[in-house]
């Protein structure tokens, strides 16, 4: 059982972090620099300051354990790899994506999608995954996931810019309908 409710611990903790540090750092009275960075300790006090203690061998496991590599660690300093809401600059430089790249939705979302194509919504980019299986599990969060193709090349050759971020999400400002390939939910 203990492990169990270690495993839940360790889902809380994450949430938490990503709250925090991709999209309210201000409810906590953090302050992300420009790249959105936070010295680990001003995290670490300022969550238990507003009820929600964490250590710091929790804080590492979570960053250490996390399927998706979420968090990333340099020197006394933390920050969410990437989704954030709030104004940051990741400092990414523009990368040659692989010839195609996937994004994982759901079949509620294919009309606006097919119309609009990828928007980043409340993001500041939109996020890829360098293959279907990454792309499926994306989806699943929602529902049922729909698997959508990129023509990542095509778009390059026409002058979108992609960037890579730590964890391996190809992130874009957008992806018209024209460079999406769509196959229908089984």
């Amino acid at each position: 059982m203990k492990e169990g409710n270690d495993e839940r611990r360790t889902v809380k903790v994450s949430k938490y972090l990503s709250r925090h540090l991709r999209h309210q750092p201000e409810r906590i009275g953090l302050t992300l620099d420009e790249g959105g960075w936070v010295e680990i300790d001003a995290l670490l006090a300022a969550a238990g300051a507003h009820g929600f203690r964490i250590t710091r061998a929790e804080l590492d496991h979570v960053v250490a354990t996390n399927d998706k590599k979420r968090f990333a660690i340099e020197g006394t300093r933390i920050r969410a790899s990437q989704g954030h809401s709030i104004e940051i600059d990741l400092g990414l430089p523009p990368a040659a994506p692989p010839a195609h790249l996937y994004h994982g939705t759901v079949a509620r979302h294919l009309d606006a999608i097919r119309a609009e194509g990828l928007r980043p919504m409340n993001r500041h980019a939109v996020h890829l995954s360098p293959d279907r299986e990454t792309a499926t599990r994306v989806g699943a969060r929602r529902g049922r996931p729909v698997v959508l193709a990129v023509d990542a090349g095509a778009m390059q050759r026409d002058g979108h810019v992609f960037r890579v971020s730590a964890n391996g999400v190809w992130l874009t400002e957008a992806v018209p309908p024209r460079y999406l390939r769509f196959s229908e939910p089984h």
